[in-house]
């Protein structure tokens, strides 16, 4: 099996690419793995970094506002194309796979005009503009939530797999995550706003460490990321934290925290949600206001809505909100024990074999 994937932008479109070439791989060790994308992008950094090839298009995002820079990017889209269908009579593959973001469009519609069979992933509740662009003549359209059927219209195409979760997550238990993290029995509470962190979650996690460092009921974390964490060190200055609570810039074994925790305050990029869903967190959602669709919010709803979450939105009141929910959780083991059942039921733990049965499928 030949396999051209295209996803790029952020990691929450790249890292699902990566996982169903992965399987691929395991399920066809002699099959051939060439992934598109931009030069100089994050795509090209994580791609290599896994140990797979990489073949270059030119290409940019549009601009949600009216611009002219707006007639560049269309310019581009279609020296891009061309591009791309250079690289798909080069490799000659069995079928394309996009993953969504702007370097996915190019090469999923070359592929579509050149008669080679495609698939496309889309990681949240609404699809991104690529997405809507491409469906209309994909073969198969992998959804990650089930609210999304709502927004195609080619309902014979949908798939439900969810998004693929990475194999960590399945390899230790709470008990061990929490026996290994040197965690007692207080309820634990972890909090992230991811790599670059979120300014609404640190500030309302300094305003609850303030009064733990002295109460000491919970136990806490706080990845407060790279923008965020000097600030939260200046805030917390001064301020016995204790063994129980601890706040770092970034965290690589997230999924030991997330899986040790009894309650998780968080963003809710689609990643995040799937992870959450596949180990049964019970979750407290902020949805970051700043991104396409409001994607975020649709996402947060849609674990709320089933139970698995509560969902506060961003505005003047997020705050005591926030730190209102925490109280009324996290000594609720009884509401925990159901969040995290209902959590459990809408994760898809085998996402990335669902993709590629959905691939064998469409090639059989």
């Amino acid at each position: 099996m030949k396999v051209l994937l295209a996803g790029g932008g952020t990691a929450g479109h790249i890292n699902p690419a990566v996982a169903i070439a992965k399987m691929i791989q395991k399920q066809e060790p002699g099959s051939k793995i060439l992934f598109a994308g931009k030069k100089n992008s994050m795509e090209e950094t994580l791609v290599q970094k896994e140990g797979f090839p990489i073949a270059f298009i030119e290409i940019a995002g549009f601009q949600r506002k009216l611009s002219l820079k707006n007639v560049t990017i269309a310019a581009q889209a279609v020296k891009g194309v061309s591009q791309a269908k250079k690289i798909i009579r080069d490799f000659e593959p069995d079928v394309v796979v996009g993953t969504g973001g702007y370097v996915s469009g190019p090469v999923v519609f070359a592929a579509q005009q050149m008669g080679i069979k495609t698939v496309i992933h889309e990681q949240n509740v609404i699809p991104g503009l690529t997405t809507k662009i491409v469906s209309r003549a994909a073969d198969k359209i992998c959804i990650s939530f089930e609210p999304s059927r709502a927004y195609f219209k080619q309902k014979d195409k949908l798939v439900l797999t969810g998004n693929p979760v990475r194999a960590e997550f399945f390899s230790i238990s709470q008990s061990e995550a929490r026996a290994k993290l040197g965690l007692d029995s207080r309820p634990f509470l972890f909090a992230t706003g991811g790599s670059l962190g979120a300014e609404t979650i640190n500030r309302c996690l300094v305003d609850l460490i303030q009064k733990q460092a002295r109460e000491k009921q919970m136990q806490i974390v706080l990845a407060a990321g790279k923008s965020g964490y000097p600030q939260v060190i200046k805030q917390l200055a001064g301020i016995n934290l204790g063994e129980h609570i601890k706040v770092f810039e970034y965290i690589y074994n997230m999924h030991e925290y997330i899986i040790a925790s009894d309650l998780v305050v968080a963003r809710s990029g689609a990643i995040t949600c799937a992870e959450l869903t596949a180990v049964g967190r019970p979750a407290i959602l902020i949805p970051s206001p700043n991104v396409a669709n409001n994607h975020q919010e649709y996402n947060a709803k849609a674990i709320a809505d089933g139970g698995g979450a509560v969902m506060v939105k961003e505005d003047e009141n997020t705050i005591i909100n926030v730190l209102y929910e925490i109280k009324k959780l996290v000594n609720d083991q009884r509401r925990l024990s159901i969040m995290q059942e209902k959590s459990c039921q809408m994760g898809i733990r085998n996402s990335t074999e669902l993709i590629y049965q959905t691939i064998l499928e469409l090639l059989s």
